[in-house]
């Protein structure tokens, strides 16, 4: 069974989100209802009659040539009678969506827009919410390719645990002393992060204690557990290697890939998100899951983006764990630095391993043994918080901030194309390491723009970008990603349990790629395969590297069919469905950076919104409402998306019942299907008729 907050394994591949959906799926259309049977025949009568069947196509549907050719010598007929055009116009050619060309994947791999995932491990909220091998399984059907991985120590305490399995529902007086004196400890650290009035906005402080309550041992087991540590026994495990004797051997190639260890009779690394209530799971679980799922929805290369919070003991069992489950697909270590990024299509079928970087001179020394308190690149999601918290604290004591741990080299290598380097400046000496990559919270993105605009952009044309969501999202509200793309940043992560704006935006962008998209013109290096010391640095910027339009976007909306319900609505009668149309655009302000990115867990609305009027039940007939946007500016077709909404007129908040995103230079015209997803991004049945007129100025 799949966690919650995630369907079945099964249904991934049927999910949107980025990278598989789209991609040569069949969206025939296999009935129509009375209505649009009447909006097509009053179509055929008016374009079709009398008039050839490829002028319709070119001069109406605005079809390639190549397309023209394909239609007609399917439908032979000529000219076409009802029935050929029926047959066209139910057929995959009218989905709105057109499909993604055939890309170039020799360029280097900054080059590219990469779908990303954010605390890949989550199942809901960031604080309080379940952990899952399942998540990944989930995220890599749907077509992800940079996942990312949190690594804290293990103890004694999970050598009995297995995979995803909780603890919750274990009776109060099975609780064990450790268990409880651990969740205690947690809990305060938690507590002592979030600003009180953050723990009183969430109801979180008795959930909080709840939490630990639940692991409140019996009078008898307390007095046994202080006895023991009175008397200082030896714990039996403390004898227990950090890492198994000797390696598992990988499995023979073509042979069934071995099942997960359910028990584990070593202390192996976990997998959390730090200092918060989150349930861990085995970092060998998550290997295993990305050995066997990482390249199921497409081949192209895998990034495993590692956030390590561990000692040297269990760095090294990291490393074993990895090398054991990830035999074939890990490269093998250069003996010396690479010079210049790889294409992906060179690097198919393998995971690309993005770990802190440690220069071999400067790690050679004895590291720390105790797990680090703090994260290694990026801010755990409680650190703005916490912050806060010192802020409104005053005078309370707090301890200095603590270095991040070293990353012993034996991890370090695995790091060959993409070096975690914490941020600095844009000047540092390691901004002109070719494998380098920076990683900065949304807000700090933004503050760098704002200062640097001209050397971000640069930044990213030649080298490794990414961005992630606040720390202040704590019900996993996503930023918006096309604001960061814009800035040319590659990977921008986001949260895929939870569906908004951004996931949307998502799945406009990546829908059918396999999740890796070549940057427009202007975006990226001018020559393949260079090393980028010896590239040619422009004055480029976001607002000038490439050409902004003006538009004008017509849609007219006809009619509708099996339009999915809102969450929680049974009754098809009371439910009155209208169309919300927005397009999604650069701003002025957001170009030159003047409009930073809001960081109250709320996409930015698009400011060229328009809707019809609503209509009763699930197959309304919009009768021809006509959408008009009139010279938007701002236009990049590559970058910019138009956004269907389909809600539910009604008191208050208009609850949303289905959707669909398209970027601009993929949104097909004439007379379209828009395949709507419902509000988790599941394939429906539900389509709506319109047509599309788009003109770029």
């Amino acid at each position: 069974m799949a966690s919650a907050g995630i369907p079945p394994t099964r249904d991934a591949p049927h999910q949107a989100g980025g990278g598989l959906s789209g991609e040569a799926r069949e969206v025939k259309i296999k009935t129509l209802g009375a209505s649009l049977i009447s909006h097509l025949h009053k179509i055929y009568d008016s374009q079709l009659s009398h008039a050839d069947a490829a002028a319709f196509l070119r001069n109406v549907q605005r079809d390639s040539e190549a397309d023209i050719a394909h239609q007609l010598a399917a439908n032979p007929k000529h000219p076409w009678d009802f029935s050929a055009f029926l047959h066209y116009i139910t057929s995959t050619a009218t989905n709105v969506v057109a499909p993604p060309q055939q890309q170039d994947n020799s360029w280097p791999l900054s080059s590219y827009f990469i779908s990303s995932s954010h605390n890949t491990y989550l199942t809901g909220n960031q604080l309080s919410s379940t952990s899952s091998a399942d998540a990944y399984k989930n995220v890599l059907l749907r077509g992800c390719r940079c996942i990312e991985v949190d690594v804290w120590d293990g103890d004694e305490s999970d050598l009995d645990t297995s995979d995803s399995s909780s603890d919750e529902d274990e009776p109060a007086e099975k609780a064990k002393p450790k268990t409880y004196e651990k969740r205690k400890t947690r809990v305060e650290k938690v507590k002592e992060k979030v600003p009180a009035s953050l723990l009183e906005k969430l109801s979180l402080g008795k959930t909080l204690d709840k939490y630990v309550e639940k692991k409140k041992p019996e009078p008898e087991a307390a007095a046994a557990a202080a006895a023991t540590v009175t008397t200082k026994a030896p714990s039996p495990s403390a004898a227990k290697p950090a890492v198994a004797p000797a390696p598992v051997p990988a499995p023979a190639e073509g042979s069934a890939p071995s099942p997960p260890k359910k028990t584990r009779t070593f202390v192996e690394p976990l997998v959390f998100h730090g200092y918060t209530l989150t349930k861990e799971i085995s970092f060998r679980d998550v290997c295993v899951a990305v050995r066997d799922y990482g390249f199921v929805a497409s081949d192209l290369p895998l990034i495993v983006s590692l956030e390590v919070h561990c000692s040297t003991e269990q760095q090294e069992a990291m490393v074993q764990i990895m090398e054991e489950e990830w035999a074939g697909l890990l490269l093998p270590v250069p003996n010396e630095d690479v010079q210049a990024l790889p294409a992906p299509g060179d690097l198919r079928g393998k995971i690309l391993v993005k770990v802190k970087y440690a220069p071999p001179d400067k790690s050679e020394g004895s590291p720390p043994k105790a797990p680090s308190k703090s994260a290694s690149e990026e801010s755990v999601a409680t650190d703005a918080a916490a912050a806060a918290a010192a802020a409104a604290a005053g005078t309370a004591q707090t301890p200095p901030p603590k270095k991040p741990s070293k990353i012993i080299q034996a991890l370090s290598k695995l790091g060959i194309y993409t070096r975690g380097v914490s941020f600095k400046s844009l000047t540092q000496p390691e901004a002109a390491m070719p494998t380098h990559i920076f990683s900065l919270s949304e807000n700090g993105v933004m503050e760098v723009h704002e200062k640097s605009a001209r050397e971000l952009f640069d930044h990213n044309r030649h080298f490794l970008m990414r961005a992630y969501p606040s720390g202040l999202r704590i019900r996993s509200s996503n930023l918006d990603p096309a604001v960061f793309w814009r800035k040319g940043i590659q990977i921008v992560a986001l949260n895929w349990q939870n569906w908004d704006e951004g996931m949307m935006l998502n799945e406009g962008m990546f829908a059918g790629t396999g999740g890796y998209v070549l940057k427009p013109n202007g975006y990226r290096t001018e020559q393949k395969l260079i090393p980028p010391a010896k590239v040619h640095h422009t004055l480029a910027t976001q607002a000038t590297a490439v050409r902004h339009y003006a538009m004008d976007l017509t849609i007219e909306v006809l009619g509708a069919q099996s339009l999915p319900l809102p969450p929680g609505d049974r009754n098809p009668d009371s439910f009155r469905p209208y169309l919300k149309v927005e397009v999604h655009v650069e701003e002025p302000g957001e170009r030159h950076g003047s409009d930073p990115v809001p960081v109250d867990g709320k996409e930015k609305e698009g400011e060229f919104k328009a809707k019809t009027k609503a209509f009763k039940g699930r197959d309304p007939d919009f009768r021809g409402q006509v959408l008009k946007f009139h010279h938007i500016p701002g236009v990049v077709p590559e970058l910019s998306f138009v956004r269907f909404l389909v809600r539910d007129d009604e008191l208050g908040h208009d609850s949303l019942a289905g959707w669909a995103c398209v970027r601009l230079d993929r949104l097909r015209e004439g007379y379209r299907f828009v395949h709507l997803l419902d509000v988790n991004g599941m394939e429906t049945g539900a389509i709506v008729f319109i047509k599309v007129a788009k003109k770029l100025i």
